[in-house]
This record gives structure tokens, sequence and C-alpha cells, in this order.
């Protein structure tokens, strides 16, 4: 076996693992911090600490990762995600559990985004699309499976056993890249001995803007689901199984559409697919309120699975691209640091409105704000677009 393909597939068991053991607590989190006293707010601060670490160390670690190495980061991140896993057991206030998410982000940021940069350094040019696409079937079939696992152990052994899963998959999964995974050569897309690109350098490449901004305002829109579709589906009788099904289904809908989407992207409008997804998602968030049931609340959420389909290897593909300029580690971390921040406002923005509103209006708010950014990135990239044109025009006469 070559050493692309093994770093691929030990990463792809790995990142399944790791996720998996994410997913595991990802519909039971918001009940576990209710019953430590969380209000609407309290919930958004807990779940925004997750993202906001991931936000601060995303970009630092991108770049060490560029210059110094791969294996090492994401090793030591699978560790400290093993041990902060068993830490949500001895969590017994809505402030030790932020503290414990803060520093479960800093994991997630030596892991996953990492991963992907190991991945992005082997992707052909003209197949970053399916490349990435098949790669991120492993986060996706993680979290997808984790709900439903993390049901059964709740309902069978108690939420502690929840906890104690999470520690154990993270801790196979370093087992398995500490053994098998080869530190990568450098790539011809790493520079070793330059400066780090400055992220307002990285914010003036025209497909990384579109990217930054889309990743924002998408994060910021879709950020608040797992957080309250957990909260909202009590008030139309359903149960915690159901959840779990629930937000499985639209993560499994991800990961099977992953490889003929990726494929999709390499071959057809990478910008079109991205505003396509996104506005599927955007109404499909807006209509989880009319939900009065199951079978309908599952509709819509699978809407929203589709929707993330279509969009996702088209906006990883973009970024790739841009990473072939400005380093792999650091367009990732930067691709990631966005996202991050969108996702700490959104359960923020979620919790105020839940508070203050209900909970309608944070499914709502989340439908208007994805649909106002798929307007804004779409008027960015036909904006690029003419440019890049007129500048063609320019330099052919």
């Amino acid at each position: 076996m070559n050493t692309a393909k093994r770093i691929y597939n030990v990463l792809f068991i790995s990142v399944f693992a790791t996720m998996l053991g994410l997913g595991v607590v990802s519909p039971l989190l918001p009940i576990y911090a209710e019953n430590l006293g969380a209000t609407g707010i309290w919930l958004g601060i807990i779940f925004s600490a997750f993202a906001l670490s991931r936000s601060i160390f995303m970009p630092i670690i991108g770049r060490i990762s560029d210059r110094r190495g791969r294996k090492w980061i994401i090793l030591i991140g699978m560790f400290i995600y093993a041990v902060m896993s068993l830490s949500y057991i001895i969590a017994d206030s809505v402030y030790s559990l932020t503290v414990v998410r803060f520093v479960h982000g800093i994991a997630s940021a030596m892991v996953v985004p990492i991963a992907m940069a190991y991945i992005a350094d082997f992707a052909e040019k003209g197949k970053e699309g399916s490349r990435m696409g098949n790669f991120s079937i492993s986060m996706f079939l993680g979290l997808g499976t984790g709900p439903l696992l993390g049901g059964f152990l709740n309902d069978a052994f108690g939420m502690d056993s929840v906890f104690y899963a999470m520690a154990a998959f993270s801790a196979l999964a370093t087992l398995l890249v500490a053994v098998s995974l080869p530190e990568a050569k450098r790539s011809k897309f790493t520079v070793p001995d330059a400066e780090p690109t400055p992220m307002r350098e990285i914010f003036e490449l025209p497909t990384m803007r579109g990217v930054m901004v889309f990743s924002f305002i998408s994060a910021l829109g879709r950020g608040g689901m797992m957080v309250f579709i957990p909260i909202f589906a009590p008030l139309i009788a359903i149960s915690a199984s159901e959840v779990g099904i629930v937000l499985s289904v639209n993560t499994f809908l991800m990961a099977l559409l992953q490889v003929p989407m990726g494929r999709l992207t390499d071959t057809g409008n990478k910008v079109a697919l991205i505003v396509a997804g996104s506005t599927i998602t955007a109404i499909a968030l807006a209509i989880i309120p009319t939900s009065g049931s199951f079978w309908p609340l599952l509709a819509a959420t699978s809407l929203i699975g589709v929707g993330g389909a279509v969009q996702q290897p088209a906006i990883m593909a973009l970024t790739v691209d841009a990473g072939r300029t400005i380093g792999m580690g650091t367009s990732m971390g930067a691709y990631n640091t966005v996202f991050g921040i969108g996702m700490i406002i959104a359960p923020l923005l979620g919790g105020v409105f839940m508070d203050f509103v209900g909970i309608d209006a944070v499914f709502y708010v989340a439908g208007g704000i994805s649909l106002l950014g798929t307007a804004v990135f779409a008027l960015m990239m036909q904006k690029n677009a003419r440019k890049s044109a007129g500048r063609d025009i320019s330099g052919s006469e």
C-alpha cells in the first residue's frame, strides 16, 4: 500500500472513531446541561465555548502543521479528546461544563482541520471535490452513528456510559494514529521556511474571501440546530430516541451523498452547487417550527442534510484551491476558524431568542440568516468572476 493510501485509510478510520465519540453526546448534551441548570443563554455559552476555542487555536495550529508536520498534532489532539471525554462526568455545574467544552474545542482544532489538510496535500488537481467529499464521509458517518448509539447507551446504561464510550472511541483513534500513521512528506504546497500568511492577506484572496464569508453566515444560520432541536422536540411529543434518529438521518444523508456530490463538484459549477445547497438548507430550517410530529421534523432535517451534502464538497474544493497558494493547513485553519466564529455566535443568538421570544423564533431567524448568506456569497463570487474575466480580456489585448 502506498503512503498516500495508507494515510487516507488511517485518517478515515481515526476521524470516524473520533466523530463517533463526539456524535454520541450531541443529542444528550443539551439535556445534560439543562439538568445542571442551564437556561437558553447558558446553553448557548456552553456550546459556544467549544467553537470559541476552535476558532482561537485553529489558525495557529494550521500554520504550525504547515511548517512542523501534522502527525504529532493529530496525536496530541486525539489524546486530549479521550481525557476530556471523561471530564464531562465530573462536571457538576454550568461553569465547569463550559470549561470542559472549551478544552474539548482545543482538541478538536488539533484533529479535524489538520486531518483535512493531511488529505488535501494529496488531492490531485481537478479532483479536489471527490477527494475531500470522500474523506468527509468519515466525519458524517461518525456524527450520524453517534446519536443512535448515544440514545441506546443512555437508555440501557445511563448518561455516564455515553461519556465512557466517547473516551473509548477517542482512545482507540489515538492508538491507531500512533501506531499506523506515517508522517507525510512535505507537499509542494508547503513552504516550511516561509513566514505565516497574515489573516488580512488570506481574506484578500478572492476565492478564500468568498469561502470565509459564506462559511461564517452559513454557520451563523445552521449552528444552533444541534443545540435546539433536542429542546424543541419534546414540545411536539418526540422522544429522546426519536431525536437521535432525526439527527442521525440528517447526517447519514450528508455522508451517503458525499461521493456523488464530490464527483459533480469536480465537473460542475462549484458556486452554483453551494448556492443551491445553501438555499435548500435555509428553507428547511425555516419550516422546522411547523413540524407537529416526528415525520414532518424528520423530513425537514433530512432536507437540511441534502442541502449540506450539495454544498460541502464544493466549499471544500474551493478551500483546497486556495490552499495551493497559501498552504493547506493555513487555508483549512482559516475556513474552520471563520466557520467556528459563526458557531460561537449561533447558539448565543439562538439562546437569546429562545429565552425572550420563543423556541420557534430560533429556526425562523436561522433560516433567514442562511438565505441572506447565500445571496451575499452569490453576489461576491459573481463580482469576482467579472473581475477575473476583465483581467483575462485585458491580458489578451
